[in-house]
């Protein structure tokens, strides 16, 4: 066997459920495009991409002499859970992050790779998704899939529910003997369902708009425009992968990630009252610790203003008091959506004027 075919067979054997290698090359076409794309702010906060337009152009800034990539491709699509028991779990998580941190799951195949590299003479580095890396262009060129409408990487057999993580090796490995064909047709499922109109005419998300990154990586209130849109999302969305007829031909096939009922349906009571030491503490080796615990709690209450849902109400009083203001700001516009915009009349004496002009509008409407 080649390198590359016993690179290839470890990491099968190591729990990955596909994989294919792609040349370590980025086209011209595809770094002006997504230069295009940082130009017209749809990254909106995420900054740290604009920094990394360079390295990701260039995969040899990550590894020097990089020839080739192997892409390896971990199913999360799980099984339904039964939803535990007690507490106040309403909202709903993207699937990816049911388990546990993928990097802390995925981290250890990759250095396993990374010395089987070593020990055949290959030079190699891995990233999952933790890098300046274009890993759906690579998962695309490896034959993987292809990019969807949507801006994900659609596979026939695995659908949109991918985890991906790649390995850059100096190898020399012939590639794919073309892209692989689009299969969305005439569908627009992905784009019709997106609560927030996020998903552009060019394959491209709009994360100004985008429910995955008002929910984690936004930072302050969510926009006016867009917290109905967030629905009953507490961390993510799925919704454009969800609607695939290839995600929905795949069925579950999770094979080494593996989801936890209590990441699935988190408590909403556990993001009050608590430090964000103990959050940390309590939520430790899970994806909730990216929005923190003012942005877990400010979704909670999001989430509560759009469901109205009844066992949440002592959480919308807890938010008026809450050290963090962008949840007193939360726990206002919920009250003013349950129509009890009374409760927010202490928040008029707010030290935050965000919050003082949130209680101004509810008590006003």
């Amino acid at each position: 066997m080649s390198a590359a075919d016993l690179l290839s067979q470890l990491a099968l054997d190591l729990g990955v459920d596909v994989v294919g290698w792609a040349a370590a090359e980025i086209p011209a076409a595809a770094v002006s495009e997504y230069a295009a794309w940082l130009a017209a702010g749809r990254q909106a906060g995420m900054s740290y991409l604009e920094r990394q337009l360079e390295a990701r152009a260039r995969p040899q800034s990550r590894l020097e002499g990089a020839k080739s990539v192997l892409v390896l491709g971990l199913s999360h699509a799980f099984e339904p859970m039964p939803r535990p028991a007690g507490g106040v779990r309403v909202g709903r998580v993207a699937r990816y992050a049911h388990t546990p941190d993928y990097h802390d799951q995925i981290q250890p195949i990759l250095s396993r790779l990374e010395a089987e590299a070593a020990a055949l003479g290959v030079r190699a580095r891995g990233y999952v998704d933790h890098g300046p890396v274009m890993e759906r262009l690579f998962g695309a060129a490896s034959f993987l899939g292809w990019r969807g409408k949507s801006g994900m990487l659609v596979s026939t057999s695995y659908g949109a529910f991918l985890t991906l993580a790649v390995l850059l090796t100096d190898l020399e490995v012939a590639p794919s003997p073309a892209p692989h064909p689009d299969r969305c047709g005439r569908c627009t499922r992905c784009i019709s369902a997106c609560p927030t109109d996020a998903i552009g005419p060019d394959r491209a998300i709009d994360a100004r708009r985008c429910v995955s990154y008002l929910t984690i990586e936004h930072r302050g209130p969510h926009p006016d425009e867009f917290r109905r849109g967030v629905g009953d999302w507490l961390f993510g969305c799925d919704i454009c992968s969800e609607v695939c007829p290839w995600t929905l031909k795949a069925g579950p096939l999770a094979r080494t990630l593996q989801p936890l009922p209590e990441l699935a349906y988190p408590d909403l009571e556990q993001f009050f009252g608590i430090s964000e030491r103990e959050f940390e503490r309590r939520w430790a080796g899970t994806a909730f610790l990216r929005p923190r615990r003012k942005g877990m709690a400010r979704n909670a209450l999001t989430v509560l203003g759009n469901t109205r849902h009844s066992a949440g109400w002592p959480l919308l009083l807890a938010g008026l008091s809450d050290p963090a203001w962008e949840v007193r700001e939360a726990a206002a516009w919920a009250l003013g959506e349950w129509g009890e915009a009374g409760h927010a009349e202490k928040l008029l004496s707010d030290p935050h004027e965000a919050v003082r002009k949130r209680a101004e509008l509810v008590l006003g409407a």
